[in-house]
């Protein structure tokens, strides 16, 4: 038997010693898993646990596909604008090739970690593994810091991102009130996340999101064909190196959305089959985001450059305004996903994590949701905060950080004789995972973090001096009033 096979089996046996039949009981004590397994085996289901109880490999391929387009769909146009098709294109494939990779990575160290602990008799029931406790125990309480630093900081702001995103495209719908107020109706919504207990809960959510925004993906691409090229459409970029660095690190956002990758793993059965899963998501991510962003750019061209939101610019009509409510509906599960961490990590600072009762957890859980609040009324930006984001916090969160820890982790003979998980096929040499693993950490330290650092915090400082902080309506068109009427005229289409 493979050390790999071995990793597993001690998972599965430790987890039926706990009860479990194979399977990972979920936090807050609600899982049910068992009973869910054992269902599986009779050749019977309850509505419940078809739509509540998520932890096949389909359940984690939904998720990691999910959570990767979210808004990033509607700004990736504003990113071929920025770049020019040939490198927006090339860079999609690039960092969503890279983004599998280290993605993977976290999957080994995961299996790693979770097959040493269980053999010094750890039960991991009714207690999530998180990234920042997988670097402890692998590589101790500094790299814990660290991890824990910039995966909450990460999250954190991804929860905003969704909170932006949702009032600026409401706003497409209903102009009667302003983004800000949206922004203040939205977070009252997206704080009934609180509520769901773990990544096994959100099998019908994952399944739906990805429905959506497949559709609002495909709704882009034939409207960019049907409206056709705008009168004088120009195709300038890339011309200036600010915006190309920051539609580079806007890409290097949209596949680094694996910061919840350990979660998503640990509601797994049987964790060790996630390997693929993330690069088979993105695949599929690509035949969403590659034409979208394409026939946007080739339908209006630089006027992207100031219309971040690929919304804008379409027409109204009862598709777009389907595609809208779709998005909007997305939004509010991709903020439960990016939250659902932040939540576990405040219920294991309080010491409310293994306490049974979904609604007191839910109490111990809603002064995470304040600061996401207030964080998207002082900085509605759309676009340009996901470049910022993706520079100065994913490329250390999603692609730095795994890349080093692998290599320190078996930097030993030793480790790497007794891995749970050796080198994969494609890559059989620990050498060469060692020069890949440097070559990302590079590659990102220089061109994500380095250059793409400078533009995006250049192009975010410059929203703030143009729109100033709270801005109560970002990039919304003047709305005109008539002669001698205190009261607005309707507005008009928003191009």
């Amino acid at each position: 038997m493979v050390p790999g096979e071995q990793a597993e089996d001690a998972i599965v046996q430790a987890d039926v010693a706990n009860g479990k039949d194979g399977e990972e009981v979920s936090a807050m004590g609600v899982g049910g898993d068992a009973d869910a397994e054992q269902q599986q085996h009779d050749g019977k289901f309850t509505m419940k646990s078809l739509l509540w109880h998520g932890g096949s490999v389909w359940d984690a391929w939904f998720s990691c596909a999910s959570n990767q387009v979210a808004q990033v769909l509607l700004t990736l146009p504003y990113s071929f604008s920025q770049l020019g098709i040939v490198s927006g294109v090339l860079l999609q494939i690039f960092y969503g090739l890279m983004g599998s990779w280290t993605a993977y990575l976290i999957s080994v160290l995961y299996v790693e970690y979770r097959a040493r602990k269980e053999k010094e008799g750890v039960s991991f029931k009714n207690h999530v593994i998180q990234w920042f406790e997988v670097l402890d125990g692998l590589l101790g309480p500094y790299w814990k810091a660290a991890g824990l630093a910039f995966n909450c900081t990460f999250l954190l702001f991804g929860t905003v991102i969704q909170l932006i995103a949702c009032a600026s495209n409401i706003y497409y719908i209903n102009d009667r009130l302003d983004k800000r107020t949206w922004t203040y109706i939205f977070g009252a919504c997206c704080a009934t996340t609180v509520f769901i207990p773990s990544f096994h809960n959100y099998r019908v959510w994952s399944f739906l999101g990805l429905g959506m925004t497949t559709y609002t993906a495909w709704y882009l691409t034939i409207a960019a064909a049907v409206h056709g090229q705008v009168d004088g459409v120009t195709h300038s970029g890339p011309n200036k190196l600010v915006p190309y660095f920051t539609g580079a690190t806007n890409i290097l956002y949209t596949f680094g959305g694996h910061a919840i990758t350990v979660e998503i793993m640990h509601a797994m059965w049987k964790p060790r089959k996630f390997k693929c899963i993330y690069l088979l998501a993105t695949l599929y991510v690509f035949t969403l985001t590659l034409p979208s962003a394409a026939a946007m750019y080739w339908a209006f061209g630089d006027q992207l450059l100031t219309h971040s939101n690929a919304f804008s610019l379409l027409p109204r009509t009862p598709w777009r305004d389907a595609a809208v409510v779709l998005m909007l509906i997305h939004q509010f599960i991709t903020f439960g996903f990016a939250c659902t961490p932040l939540y576990f990590v405040w219920e294991k600072a309080m010491g409310m994590h293994e306490t049974s009762s979904v609604f007191l957890r839910a109490l111990v859980r809603l002064p995470i949701v304040v600061p996401v609040w207030f964080l998207a009324i002082i900085f509605p930006f759309f676009g340009p905060i996901n470049s910022a984001v993706g520079a100065l916090l994913v490329s250390f969160t999603v692609y730095i950080i795994p890349a080093l820890a692998h290599m320190l982790t078996y930097r030993s003979a030793s480790a790497r004789l007794n891995a749970a998980e050796k080198p994969p096929s494609f890559l059989p040499s620990w050498s060469g995972m060692f020069v890949l693993n440097a070559f990302v950490v590079a590659w990102v330290l220089v061109v994500g973090f380095g250059l793409g650092g400078w533009a995006s915090v250049t192009n975010f400082v410059k929203q703030i001096d143009t729109f100033g902080l709270f801005a109560k309506c970002y990039q919304c068109p003047t709305k005109p009033h008539a002669a001698g009427s205190p009261l607005p005229a309707p507005a008009p289409p928003h191009r």
